[in-house]
């Protein structure tokens, strides 16, 4: 019987798994869009949707319990400044799980991970705004 078995243990410790799980959380956040492994995307999802609903109620004490989950500050800001207010009327079903066939190296089955009503520009954003500082600066 698989009594108490809540969710994949991913072959990591508890602070690998943590530690992961606030890494892609924060880039999801910043990207709107990532691409990673079936059973990483199917665990991100209550995390992220949990978030989000820390976001929509939008008070110091949801900001401060964001902040413990994510590495960022700037992933905390987007989350409350941009994704809160943008899923204020949606009772949930913040992210959609696509699946995106096998890789190549290891045949594991791979997932795109992607919020709802996505902004399709913030894909590679920072990045972009990033290159476009340095270029400036020369």
């Amino acid at each position: 019987m698989r009594h108490a078995r809540g969710y994949r243990r991913l072959n990591r410790t508890h602070e690998h798994r943590k530690a992961l799980f606030a890494n892609m959380s924060g880039s999801l956040i910043e990207h709107e869009q990532i691409k990673t492994t079936l059973p990483k995307a199917k665990e991100l999802r209550p995390i992220i949707e949990k978030l989000i609903t820390l976001a929509k109620r939008g008070d110091l004490h949801a900001r401060r319990q964001a902040a413990s989950q994510l590495k960022q500050d700037m992933h905390v800001a987007k989350l409350f400044d941009i994704l809160g207010p943008r899923y204020k009327d949606r009772q949930g079903g913040y992210v959609r799980v696509l699946k995106a066939g096998f890789r190549y190296g290891d045949m594991a089955p791979m997932a795109i991970i992607e919020f709802v009503d996505r902004d399709v520009n913030a894909k590679g954003a920072a990045d972009l705004a990033r290159l476009e500082a340095e270029a400036n600066e020369a």
